[in-house]
């Protein structure tokens, strides 16, 4: 029996399997199957977000668009506007108002953000550390103000501040009655009182969000911590605060965002006054639109506006994630 010649030989060998290219890309055919699994995947979830997505272009992306369009003119809300291209840009630098609005806005956010934020560490680490019973009663009052319509609370507070008041009426009852003012008349007591309630209203969102981030706290943390000799407040820094980072970042954005708009209570409260100590720039777009209906203005301290609070927002969420990384 003779052998097998070599085209024989190779016609009975087993051919290997095809491979793909030495590439390292996938088969195109395996491609197209990925990208097929993957549309199968999330597009359930892209038809979810679609209603939220167009809720948010029709009523806050269109909105902003045209009032970035209307700061381009100069009009009264009724006639015809006149185009003006950057020229209401141009008057707000040279308005001597609007720096002491923008810095008014700035001490409020002490008011607004920090001491809010400061408080609702306080609460919510003693509120983690202790078991009373009737705790979420007492948990759901400290939340109230930030449920409350906003003319409810500066009208009650306003009735608080007023000279004949229930403030002025406890000050003369200790013997304080040199004290006793119009909170809200006084040009140097006006806007530390409203931001008083700003703090008021703005604690209790601070305190349930860190509530919240100290209930994911692993317990093994602590029990470290106190063998490690860590009394309440080295655990509360070596323990609590690095761990709801993410938590106070999102209130800092909040509240911070909160009292750089701030319109509705400095309205409800003193209508900016006296004088202009409490004027913000959102009163300025209120006046603008609404009382001398210079609105191409009013939509050029818009426009300005919601750029410094994305700079800012923008600024937190940075200095966050860097510490963070």
């Amino acid at each position: 029996m003779t052998a097998p010649s070599a085209p024989e030989r190779a016609a009975t060998r087993p051919q290997a399997p095809d491979r793909a290219p030495a590439t390292g890309t996938p088969p195109r055919q395996n491609r197209r199957s990925i990208r097929s699994w993957a549309a199968r995947q999330y597009w359930p979830a892209f038809w979810y977000l679609l209603p939220a997505a167009v809720f948010y272009v029709l009523f806050v992306l269109r909105p902003l668009g045209q009032t970035a369009w209307i700061s381009l003119f100069r009009w009264d809300g009724i006639t015809e506007g006149r185009w003006v291209g950057l020229g209401n840009y141009r008057a707000l630098l040279s308005d001597t108002r609007i720096p002491a609005a923008i810095g008014h806005s700035l001490e409020f956010v002490v008011f607004y953000a920090l001491l809010p934020v400061a408080l609702g560490l306080l609460l919510a680490a003693l509120m983690s550390r202790i078991r009373v019973h009737g705790l979420s009663f007492f948990r759901a009052v400290l939340f109230l103000p930030q449920i409350l319509a906003t003319v409810v609370v500066a009208v009650s507070w306003r009735w608080i501040y007023d000279i004949e008041g229930p403030l002025n009426a406890v000050l003369r009852a200790v013997g304080l009655g040199s004290l006793a003012r119009a909170w809200l008349g006084d040009y140097h007591t006006a806007l530390p009182s409203v931001g008083l309630v700003g703090t008021w209203v703005m604690y209790g969102l601070c305190m349930v969000l860190f509530l919240a981030g100290t209930q994911k706290i692993p317990t093994e943390r602590y029990e470290s911590a106190r063998i490690d000799g860590c009394g309440p407040i080295r655990e509360f820094f070596a323990v609590t605060l690095p761990a709801l980072r993410g938590e106070i970042s999102i209130a800092l954005v909040l509240t911070i965002t909160y009292a750089l708009r701030n319109f509705d209570l400095v309205w409800n409260t003193t209508t900016g006054g006296p004088g202009t100590s409490t004027t913000v720039p959102s009163v300025f777009v209120y006046q603008g639109a609404f009382l001398t209906h210079e609105v191409g203005g009013a939509a050029a301290i818009s426009v300005c506006l919601t750029a410094v609070v994305l700079v800012v927002t923008a600024v937190v969420m940075r200095l966050v994630r860097g510490k963070e990384g």
